[in-house]
């Protein structure tokens, strides 16, 4: 499995960059995970827009999808353009019917459910979902495939949950929105140290702090967060790759 990092900020992106998007590639399969503000110009630095065979979006929050319609809108032109043929599945959760309205669109993209009670299989990579704390249902992703694994938490604040959905994984990519000591619990986010905390306790290879702050230095983030957990740990970075 190959995994990019196209987009990490919380919010909004800083210029020239992009909030949460991931790229997942394995034996030919394109998975992408959310399509926040920028994603679309940063994911063609890494793939052909008409190449992408799945979103899987974590909840609806606009960093997390305010280039959905873009994505949608590529895919009618290369259509058009007899690029492709295929339309764009799109997967969401149905708690907010009117954002999991926004995935389907007439000649581009089919909008499908999943839920944290069942598995989802992507060519060879199978997806599940554990449900986070945050102000609108939301839901973590683990992906798994030939025995390895990676987990994203999306956003949320530290719940016991995510450390069994956790267990063992190669890669942690933790939502880290605050600093050590400050209450991000009151926005439905976690900080530095409790992204290391649940890195730590799951058991989890390698984190990868995301979600950034536009604020103070960010090397702190990582300082802080190996105060929790004994193993590497790093900031998430556009173009970074993690194969596993």
């Amino acid at each position: 499995m190959k995994i990019t990092v196209v987009g990490y900020w919380g919010a909004y992106p800083e210029k020239g960059e992009a909030t949460s998007c991931y790229l997942i590639e394995h034996k030919g399969m394109k998975v992408v995970i959310d399509c926040g503000s920028g994603a679309v110009s940063q994911l063609q630095q890494y793939t052909e827009l008409k190449d992408i065979d799945a979103v899987v979006f974590t909840h609806y929050h606009a960093d997390h999808t305010a280039d959905l319609g873009v994505l949608q809108y590529s895919r009618i032109v290369d259509k058009g353009l007899e690029r492709t043929s295929d339309h764009l599945i799109m997967y969401g959760h149905q708690e907010d019917p009117d954002g999991f309205a926004t995935l389907s669109k007439e000649g581009a993209a089919q909008g499908l459910p999943y839920n944290d009670k069942e598995s989802l299989h992507l060519g060879e990579m199978t997806f599940s979902f554990c449900r986070t704390d945050h102000p609108v249902p939301c839901f973590a992703v683990r992906v798994e495939a030939e025995g390895r694994s990676f987990v994203f938490t999306a956003d949320t604040t530290y719940i016991d949950a995510l450390e069994s959905f956790s267990r063992d994984t190669d890669l942690l990519i933790a939502e880290t929105s605050f600093y050590e000591g400050q209450e991000a619990k009151n926005f439905g986010h976690m900080n530095s140290t409790e992204a290391g905390r649940l890195a730590e306790r799951s058991g989890a290879v390698k984190l990868v702090l995301t979600h950034l702050p536009h604020f103070g230095r960010h090397d702190d983030l990582v300082t802080e967060a190996k105060k929790e957990f004994g193993g590497p740990a790093e900031l998430a970075a556009s173009g970074n790759i993690y194969e596993l």
